[in-house]
C-alpha cells in the first residue's frame, strides 16, 4: 500500500455555489474531468498502481484509494492470440465548500470510479524468445458520487447543476491500445521476464445524469516491468520452492503526469512461488511478493499475490 507524504495533488475540486444558486460550468468540467482522471490509473495494466493508498497527513483519513487486478496470457503458440482482462476500483473522499454570505459549509462526498478494460493482441516473434505485441483495448467505467448531507442543507443552496454530487453518476467509456515488447526465457535454473509496454486510452464519459456534467481524460504510460524466478534449494509440494525478484517502472503522462503528485513510479519486489503442478488442481504455480514503491515524494508497500494456470 503506498502512501503520500502530502496532500493530495489534484486540479480544482472545489465547488463554491453562491446563494443565488448559480455554479460555474468551467469549474463543474474540471470537477468531472478530475474524477474521469483518477479511473486512468485503473483501466491500464500498472503493477506500481496496483493498490495505492494517499492519506491526509493533516487529518490522518485516506483521501485517495486505487486497487486493480486482472491478468493476461497467449492462448496458444500455433495461434498467438492475446487476451488480457483488468478491474479497477477507486474512491476519492474531497470536501465541497457552499458559500452563503461570506460563510463557507463544508459537504463531506464520497466518488467512487469502477472500471472493467479487456484487451486483444497478437503475439509476433521477432527474435528467439523476443515477441512483440500489439493491443487493441476497450474500457467501461462509472463515476459515482454518494454525497453525505442533510437534504434540508443540500435543498437551500441546490442547482440545476449539482446532481451529479446529489447520488448523481457518469458514464465513461474508452478505446485505445498498447504496444508491448515481452522476453520470456524458462529453464530449470530461472525463469527471466522482461516486459516493456506503452499503453493508450482516451475515456469519454456518456449517460450522465446531468446534462452539464461531462468529462474525459486520457491514460497515458510507459512501463518497464523485469522479474526472475529460480530454485531456492528446498522442495514444497514436491516440487522446488523458487524465490522471486522483481523490478518495475511506470512513467506517466498527459493527464496523469503529476496528477497524484509524481511522474513516476518505481517497485522492487522479493517473494516465493509455489509450484503445485503435481497435482490435479487448476493453479499450477502461486507467487507471494512484498514490494517496496516509491517515487517523488512518495514512498510505501504492497504485498501481491498471483496465480499461473
Amino acid at each position: 500500500m503506498v502512501r503520500h507524504r502530502r496532500r493530495l495533488w489534484l486540479p480544482v475540486l472545489m465547488l463554491l455555489l453562491s446563494h443565488s444558486g448559480y455554479a460555474s460550468e468551467s469549474i463543474l468540467q474540471k470537477q468531472a474531468n478530475a474524477a474521469i482522471s483518477l479511473m486512468t490509473f485503473t483501466v491500464t495494466p500498472d503493477i506500481t498502481a496496483s493498490n495505492l493508498s494517499i492519506n491526509d497527513n493533516s487529518s490522518g483519513k485516506t483521501d485517495l484509494l486505487l486497487s486493480q487486478f486482472g491478468g493476461g496470457a497467449t492462448l496458444d503458440d500455433e495461434y498467438p492470440i492475446y487476451l488480457e482482462g483488468n478491474v479497477g476500483f477507486s474512491r476519492y473522499d474531497p470536501s465541497f465548500l457552499i458559500r452563503d454570505e461570506g460563510e463557507g459549509v463544508e459537504i463531506p462526498t464520497r466518488w467512487n470510479t469502477l472500471s472493467v478494460s479487456g484487451g486483444l493482441g497478437w503475439d509476433m516473434r521477432v527474435y528467439s524468445d523476443w515477441v512483440l505485441r500489439p493491443i487493441v483495448n476497450v474500457a467501461l467505467g462509472t463515476v459515482a458520487s454518494d454525497i453525505r448531507i442533510a437534504d434540508w442543507i443540500f435543498d437551500q443552496y441546490r442547482t440545476t447543476d449539482s446532481s451529479f454530487l446529489d447520488s448523481g453518476r457518469l458514464n465513461t467509456f474508452g478505446l485505445g491500445g498498447a504496444l508491448m515488447l515481452d522476453y520470456e526465457s524458462y529453464s530449470d535454473k530461472q525463469d527471466i521476464d522482461v516486459e516493456m509496454r506503452y499503453s493508450y486510452i482516451h475515456l469519454q464519459s456518456f449517460g450522465s445524469t446531468s446534462t452539464v456534467v461531462k468529462g474525459e481524460a486520457n491514460a497515458e504510460n510507459l512501463g518497464l516491468y523485469l522479474r526472475r524466478r529460480a530454485p531456492t534449494g528446498l522442495e514444497l509440494l514436491s516440487r522446488p520452492l523458487r524465490y522471486v525478484l522483481e523490478g518495475a517502472r511506470t512513467e506517466y503522462f498527459g493527464t496523469q503526469r503529476g496528477l497524484l503528485g509524481f511522474n513516476a513510479l518505481n517497485s522492487l519486489g522479493l517473494g516465493v512461488e509455489v509450484d503445485s503442478s503435481k497435482y490435479d488442481i487448476w493453479i499450477t504455480r502461486t507467487r507471494l511478493v512484498g514490494r517496496y514503491m516509491f517515487g517523488e515524494n512518495t514512498s510505501g508497500y504492497s504485498i501481491g499475490l498471483a496465480v499461473s494456470f
